[in-house]
């Protein structure tokens, strides 16, 4: 029997009775439900790069000749001491950005990434005596490497480049540094990239199963990047809520 008239004009829907704002909230547990069963599918192992490989060994570590001598090559991140004789303005520790240039007064910015020291030396040389100085007397030491420090991205809740030369590093340790992971995070694909025989080689950890003692807590070294992965479930239902007005979710039945 067809529903009077009266009662679509309250905004009683013909469906099981219910006011739109009521249908609209049983949507929405709905969805709710199959993206928390989703994420719970979604938050596992997988991907490309292999879990705990045998070959994932100790990285390269560079001999303090090659670290300290004329065939350095100056990285991004990499702190410099640049000094210009008897011009102090000029003279200073410069850092490298991730692009891979140093600022210096008056000259602005210089690509430094992938010179050595003395190559970085004559190229302020030559930019500083265009214009500015005759016969400038440079000098450029590397102060800090880049290859000190371990950097941390992805589902993170503070990513960035952190010291850890002075200490010897776990993987969980690694994450407590970046103020754990994040409400996007898929704990179970970690990766973790370093420099091995001259190649650049990558392996996968679980995060859930070394918390829970299940798996061993690598160790990462001076110079290692990690990942930690991110649900794609999670980070489409958060965006999903986003997106619908408070006002339509919490109004009051009836209206």
């Amino acid at each position: 029997m067809p529903l009077h008239n009266d009662s679509a004009k309250a905004g009683v829907s013909p469906d099981l009775g219910l006011a739109a704002p009521q249908r609209l909230l049983l949507a929405i547990l709905g969805a709710g439900l199959l993206a928390l069963l989703a994420g719970c599918l979604g938050d596992t192992r997988g991907g490309n790069i292999p879990y705990e490989p045998t070959g994932f060994s100790a990285p390269d570590q560079p001999s303090q000749t090659t670290a300290l001598g004329e065939d350095y090559r100056i990285s991004p991140l990499d702190t410099l001491k640049v000094t210009v004789f008897q011009v102090p303005d000029l003279t200073g520790d410069y850092d490298v950005d991730l692009t891979g240039n140093i600022a210096l007064p008056l000259i602005g910015n210089v690509k430094a990434v992938g010179l050595t020291p003395n190559e970085l030396d004559q190229r302020l040389t030559q930019a500083l005596s265009v214009k500015y100085l005759q016969n400038p007397d440079v000098s450029v030491g590397v102060k800090k490497s880049s290859s000190r420090f371990i950097t941390v991205e992805g589902s993170v809740r503070n990513p960035g480049v952190f010291d850890a030369s002075a200490a010897r590093m776990t993987l969980l340790q690694v994450v407590a540094m970046a103020h754990g992971t994040d409400e996007n995070a898929n704990s179970h694909r970690v990766a973790v990239f370093r420099q091995i025989q001259g190649q650049r080689m990558a392996a996968a950890f679980d995060l859930v199963d070394i918390q829970r003692g299940k798996a061993e807590d690598p160790r990462i070294y001076s110079g290692d990047i990690v990942v930690v992965d991110g649900s794609k479930v999670k980070s489409i239902w958060k965006n999903a809520l986003a997106s619908i007005p408070l006002l339509a979710i919490f109004r009051p039945f009836g209206l």
